[in-house]
């Protein structure tokens, strides 16, 4: 079987310190394993604040710039961009891809909605950010850092951010460093205006788009409407990209497979999902099974999928992962 044009990540569970499932160590050494196995082209990490605590992101993306030599560094999602300031950000974004040596990987988004859980309220409370300024505040963080990182003499004059003749320096290695949009917009929640709203979002900003909870035809034609959005803006639809996030549980027993990750996603976020949330999220089951659900995403048209192992046991999902899954789906070795 030929390599697939899809590239396969790894998402490491950077709340699981928080929450009893794993060490921060294992987390730098699953990231280690993942690289070296040839096969995991990028490594991703989630981000908050106090909604749901964890390893701060760019602290930790700094330790795994040192661990990895080749892998992409993403982050999905970069949910507390709205709550940063876009020179400071600019500045540790910029010193990691040049720590990285050029392999940093932004998708920004809104972050959770104060109305979704009380958590969420009191981080925008506490970073003195309103629920509603977040789409406002994501677009203009997102064209504020471009400019950052285009000009010695970057001037912005937004609603919320404003700054005049600021030299950043070191500017990133990747020019243009790449931000993409990440969402998984659900008409049940937002209604077809509201998914409009962000597909146009990410055709208008986005270098490439993050999303999740969609299948594979649904993916179809959400991506070509980007692509058509993307053309009535005046861009080159064929420049985005696209990645799925996604979680993966191989198991015989397919019952058991479930309960696991359902367990293991409820202890994550603090929710008690229900089954349909589960089954759009994940992967589960027998071997056979999980590579046909991924190959209907790649055969979507996905350019990269990224996967969490959603069991306490990351090392034996690990191997399975790079042994078993990956070959299955033509994913081989890079040399």
């Amino acid at each position: 079987m030929s390599a697939p044009r899809t590239t396969f990540g790894l998402t490491l569970p950077n709340r699981g310190v928080v929450v009893g499932l794993i060490g921060a160590g294992a987390l730098l050494e699953l990231a280690e394993a993942a690289e070296a196995s040839g096969k995991v082209a990028h490594v991703w990490i989630g981000d908050s604040i106090l909604s749901k605590p964890r390893l701060e992101a760019i602290g930790l993306f700094g330790a795994l710039a040192a661990r990895t030599k080749t892998a992409i560094l993403g982050v999905g999602c970069m949910a507390t961009i709205v709550q940063r300031h876009p020179v400071l950000f600019a500045l540790q974004w910029a010193s990691l891809d040049v720590l990285s040596n050029g392999r940093m990987l932004l998708a920004a988004c809104l972050g959770y909605p104060g109305s979704q859980t009380p958590a969420a309220q009191k981080e925008l409370d506490v970073m003195g950010v309103p629920s509603k300024e977040r789409p406002g505040r994501m677009e203009e963080m997102v064209e504020a850092l471009r400019v950052l990182w285009a000009s010695d003499h970057a001037s912005f004059h937004g609603r919320y951010y404003r700054f005049e003749d600021v030299d950043l320096q070191p500017r990133p290695v990747q020019r243009p460093c790449p931000i993409w949009i990440a969402s998984n917009p659900q008409e049940r929640s937002i209604g077809p205006q509201g998914v409009e709203r962000a597909l146009r979002r990410v055709a208008r900003l986005g270098d490439g788009w993050m999303t999740t909870l969609v299948a594979p035809d649904a993916f179809r034609q959400r991506w070509a409407r980007v692509k058509e959005f993307a053309r009535e803006a005046g861009r080159d639809p064929g420049m985005l990209r696209s990645a799925l996030y996604y979680n993966l549980n191989v198991n015989p027993d397919r019952e058991a497979a479930y309960r696991e990750s359902k367990a293991y996603l409820d202890t994550y976020y603090t929710a008690n999902f229900e089954k349909w949330f589960v089954d759009a999220w994940t992967a589960y089951g027998p071997l056979e099974e999980c590579v046909a659900k991924l190959r209907g995403y790649v055969e979507a048209g996905f350019d990269m999928i990224t996967i969490r192992l959603t069991a306490r046991d990351q090392w034996g999902q690990l191997r399975i992962y790079l042994d078993q899954v990956l070959p299955a789906l033509g994913v081989a070795a890079r040399r």
